[in-house]
């Protein structure tokens, strides 16, 4: 997953190995702008790896988590 905006990262609401839901916030971003925008997965999955810390700069297209896409699992 990538940012969408150029900001500070304020916020990590998820953790490593844990599982996702769609439409679930995960980061929050201060943008340029001041205003804090919550970073939301369009899928179903388990956080592989979070590629930010609070207080890091981001910009557009920036990888800030690794999700393993669990939308489609066939049992």
């Amino acid at each position: 997953m990538t940012s969408p905006y150029h900001g500070i990262i304020k916020e990590i609401v998820i953790k490593e190995n844990s599982k996702i839901d769609e439409g679930e916030p995960l980061f929050i971003i201060q943008t340029l702008t001041g205003e804090n925008k919550a970073i939301k997965v369009g899928i179903r999955g388990s956080v592989q790896s979070i590629e930010v810390q609070i207080g890091d700069e981001v910009i557009p297209g920036m990888v800030l988590t690794y999700v393993k896409d669990e939308s489609f699992i066939i049992e």
